[in-house]
């Protein structure tokens, strides 16, 4: 955790204190990724969930697992431990990894590039439509981008007789934000969930203290997607409408027609994005004021 924070957040934190030159520090690729996953091996370990691996290289297998070292998804050691070990190979296991990899690639460059292109010329026209459009080019851009890389991994991975788990499931049929977030990034949600959350005390130790544990655990989220104010914002954002759902937005949501509760996912959902892209709070606002400029 040391070496993440002084990667990628040193600059950010010393940016804050006037006077202090702030150094360029290059950010070594995936770094998160192989971190976090290091850590479930700690703690997995710990925890007797799986056992000891006294061997370096296939510890360093799991560490640098290529397939899904750059983008995810985060394995998790207890996962993965018996097939560091032992793996069946097929040539129908085989081909269906290409047909997966082939399936993420063609989401990658065949709908996620052409919607971040429409993104780029919409943000920059102003105008209600042009916005609203733009915002949900961009949600398209960056779920078929990063599903595409998930599955490209995972296609990967079964090539080489690894099965990862799922990491996206129809994130944008969501009725609540809560089950958004089952769907959307599952094996981070899966991480902080079972390696912060559930530690921290969970939904066990009383409303007040539940509702403590997922500003922790969602500004934590925040701050992961990277070192900038809009990143803490978007956890916080998420937190607050998680809380909100938890004390009484699922029972008014539930006697209410399912399509408004999909309508304000959706609309949550766009707005969160709008927070996740704009790393420049002056510009945030500005896009914010175009949404409603009628």
């Amino acid at each position: 955790l040391l070496l993440l924070g002084y990667f990628k957040y040193a600059g950010f934190l010393l940016g804050l204190i006037p006077g202090v030159p702030v150094p360029r520090i290059s950010l070594p690729v995936g770094i998160s990724f192989y971190i976090f996953q290091s850590m479930s091996y700690i703690i997995d370990v710990y925890r007797n969930d799986a056992p000891v691996q006294r061997n370096p290289l296939t510890f360093g297998t799991y560490v640098s697992l290529f397939p899904q070292l750059i983008a995810g998804p985060i394995v998790r050691y207890h996962d993965v431990a018996a097939q560091l070990e032992s793996r069946q190979h097929t040539l129908d296991k085989f081909s269906s990894g290409i047909l997966l990899f082939t399936l993420g690639l063609a989401k990658k460059v065949l709908l996620a590039n052409p919607m971040g292109a429409l993104w780029d010329q919409l943000r920059l026209s102003g105008g209600m439509l042009g916005s609203w459009v733009g915002i949900i080019a961009y949600a398209l851009q960056i779920y078929f981008d990063f599903s595409g890389y998930s599955d490209m991994a995972r296609g990967l991975g079964r090539m080489l007789g690894f099965e990862f788990l799922e990491n996206f499931n129809y994130p944008y049929i969501s009725a609540t934000i809560t089950e958004f977030w089952r769907r959307w990034h599952i094996s981070l949600s899966t991480w902080f969930k079972e390696y912060v959350y559930i530690p921290l005390g969970g939904n066990r130790k009383g409303l007040k203290r539940q509702v403590l544990n997922l500003a922790i655990v969602w500004s934590l989220t925040g701050l992961w997607h990277g070192a900038n104010w809009n990143f803490l914002l978007w956890g916080m954002y998420y937190a607050l409408l998680l809380i909100c759902e938890k004390l009484f937005l699922l029972k008014v949501l539930e006697k209410c027609p399912k399509v408004l509760g999909h309508i304000y996912s959706l609309i949550a959902i766009l707005l969160g994005w709008s927070l996740f892209y704009f790393e420049d709070l002056g510009a945030l606002g500005s896009f914010f004021t175009e949404l409603v400029s009628f």
